[in-house]
């Protein structure tokens, strides 16, 4: 009998995609969905990103060098320079997307049997990536008690072995909006530094940090040379998510020439989204203040309202755009499927992302939800008050213990 490879049987759904099937028939229906459940920002790409494609004079739309064009390594070379970065041209390399600088860091850095320690809730694609390349994820588990604050770092420590070869992090993360501290990376890297190991940095939402915070690079560390390697994507810095360009970043030369030989593999990265990285790469740091500044608007519009529901706990997000909610429900996911199959209100209902999804401790985030707040406000608002009505008729609905938000990271 014909069957497929243990990979595909093991690879996981997505967790923000899981509950679409739900989501389209509520349409099908004449339901509005508002969907919170992805990071799709509802954002206007930048005009000068797509105009430099159409002026673009294009012959033959041919295959670049295998690590993108020279014209934009360097101009994405001059921005990470400008945010603190010293990345050099040389040390850039131009993917199909951030999903793929994610893959060719996994292959380059880890061995099939080789583990990877990231602390959960993590984006849920990891494990996908982890799956892809055989290896295996050990997680240390953060907490929306202290608002998903780096875990101590002899937890970290406590589940080293011989296999370990690197750490994950995200920052500002997804899904929780967590931006680590200066002093918490210094630490992770200390750690890499004292076990010889790789510290993988997953950086799409460096420029989103709110209340005049902003985010420290591991690649700007001292010592960080031979230990970090930057994972990046234009697509929620520029909300260009349909260009796919993204970026490995590494000043390691002997990691960016094995990653290279993956690259090869594929030819080139897309040749038009290079163009709109282009013109991403010009803008000046001025365009991030009104986004920004949207961002953190929605931010407080969503945290708001979350927090004036009876039962409903969240912290505050430092970054990003995403907040993981705790819900008095009995399981999120059927709490889910529910808003899309049985509940509407004034015709609305809104899809949401299940935060088990984003665990790989069986049990942990059965009553959270990932909210992405990627809507405009007037349609923020609306989602957050079906969620609110949702919550007062859901037959599933439970009292849980009030959970108590650390001063430091709950305002």
């Amino acid at each position: 009998m014909l069957e497929i490879s243990q990979r595909g049987q093991a690879m996981p759904v997505s967790p923000f995609r899981k509950l679409a099937p739900y989501a389209e028939a509520a349409k099908a229906q004449g339901k509005t969905v508002y969907h919170l459940n992805i990071g799709q920002p509802d954002i206007q790409t930048p005009p000068q990103l797509l105009e430099a494609v159409q002026r673009a004079h294009i012959g033959v739309l041919g295959y670049s060098h295998g690590a993108g064009t020279e014209s934009y390594r360097r101009k994405l070379a001059a921005y990470y320079q400008r945010t603190g970065i010293p990345a050099q041209f040389e040390d850039v390399m131009v993917t199909t997307a951030g999903s793929e600088a994610i893959l060719f860091a996994f292959l380059t850095c880890l061995n099939p049997g080789d583990e990877l320690i990231v602390a959960e809730p993590f984006y849920g694609t990891y494990t996908a990536f982890a799956i892809a390349a055989g290896v295996k994820i050990v997680t240390v588990t953060a907490h929306i008690e202290d608002g998903f604050a780096l875990p101590p770092l002899a937890d970290f420590e406590a589940v080293i072995s011989p296999r370990t070869k690197a750490i994950l992090l995200c920052s500002p993360s997804n899904p929780t909006g967590y931006v680590y501290r200066r002093d918490e990376l210094e630490a992770l890297l200390g750690l890499c530094q004292k076990h010889d190991l790789y510290l993988l940095s997953d950086e799409a939402y460096r420029e989103y940090c709110y209340d005049g915070a902003t985010a420290t690079s591991a690649l700007s560390l001292p010592g960080s040379e031979q230990h970090v390697v930057v994972m990046d994507t234009i697509s929620k810095r520029y909300s260009a998510c349909g260009a796919r360009i993204g970026a490995l970043v590494t000043r390691n030369q002997q990691v960016w020439t094995a990653a290279f030989r993956f690259a090869q593999m594929r030819i080139s990265p897309p040749g038009l989204g290079m163009l709109l990285g282009e013109a991403a790469a010009e803008l000046p740091p001025s365009y991030f203040d009104e986004t920004r500044a949207e961002y953190q608007a929605r931010r407080d519009l969503t945290v708001r309202h979350l927090r004036a529901m009876p039962g409903v706990s969240c912290p505050v997000p430092g970054g990003a755009f995403y907040v993981i909610a705790r819900l008095p429900v009995d399981d999120a996911q059927l709490f889910g499927q529910w808003l899309l199959e049985e509940f509407s209100h004034e015709n609305q209902t809104l899809m949401l992302s299940p935060a088990n999804g984003f665990y790989q401790t069986p049990g942990l985030g059965q009553q959270e939800v990932r909210l992405a707040y990627v809507l405009n406000q007037r349609d923020l608002e609306a989602a957050m008050v079906c969620l609110a009505e949702a919550l007062k008729v859901y037959p599933g609905r439970v009292e849980l213990a009030e959970v108590q938000l650390s001063e430091a990271h709950a305002s």
